[in-house]
């Protein structure tokens, strides 16, 4: 007979409760970390209401991967600085809490000490490869931890919310726009 989940140590509640609340640990010090050091500003980055220059550098690799296939090559660079644009207009739009909330997330993906080890993109978002940002993006949508799919479905909703908010991105999924009145 083989062992039960609750009978293997690795898999035991007592052990994802001892992992959740050393990794919950682990992300509220390099989030106070950021935040004390001045790496969590929280100045706009210019053009921009919301958005960091921070979060401007790993959304900028990111959502290129995101819209893989639903816009032509060419037309990607205006795609994604325009996605960019309304993903900030709605950020502006969010309660303080949430503008908070995701600014942490912006934060974890943004700093080398959290990034590395959540999502095995050691290096610079500039210097990631297509291959590797997918493989984050699978490894957060997979993940055991609910906190990575967590901020996984909440990095695929804004950005696919301010994409699908783009009249040029209607034709692709078939829509045909508002009706007119």
């Amino acid at each position: 007979m083989s062992p039960s989940l609750s009978d293997t140590p690795a898999l035991s509640r007592r052990g994802l409760l001892k992992f959740s609340l050393g990794a919950s640990a682990f992300l509220a010090t390099a989030g106070l970390g950021a935040s004390l050091s001045g790496c969590s500003s929280n100045i706009s980055a210019s053009g921009f209401a919301a958005l960091r220059s921070a979060d401007l550098l790993f959304l900028r690799a990111l959502i290129p991967v995101m819209l893989d296939g639903a816009v032509a090559a060419e037309r990607l660079p205006g795609s994604v600085e325009g996605t960019l644009k309304g993903l900030d207009e709605s950020l502006n739009h969010l309660s303080p809490e949430m503008l908070k909330l995701t600014r942490q997330l912006f934060d974890v993906l943004g700093m080398a000490v959290t990034r590395g080890p959540l999502t095995g993109i050691w290096g610079s978002w500039e210097n990631a490869s297509v291959d590797e940002i997918r493989h984050f993006l699978k490894r957060w949508e997979n993940s055991s931890l609910s906190l990575l799919r967590m901020g996984h479905s909440s990095l695929l909703q804004l950005v696919m919310m301010a994409w699908y908010g783009r009249r040029e991105s209607w034709a692709h999924c078939g829509y045909p726009g508002p009706p007119t009145v």
